[in-house]
């Protein structure tokens, strides 16, 4: 991938980092284990952003 890339990827690829991480352990306590995994994670090598 290009050094130097547009702001508008850069941004959407920020935004992807940023949504696919676990769900934090104290959601899943408040929420007394309704909401256990993250329906959007993602991983680098099975799946592929359309950025």
């Amino acid at each position: 991938m290009a050094r130097v890339k547009p702001l508008a990827r850069k941004l959407r690829l920020a935004r992807a980092t940023k949504s696919n991480s676990a769900v934090p352990a104290w959601v899943i306590v408040k929420t007394m284990r309704r909401y256990t995994f993250n329906p959007k994670r993602r991983h680098w090598r099975r799946s592929k952003l359309k950025v």
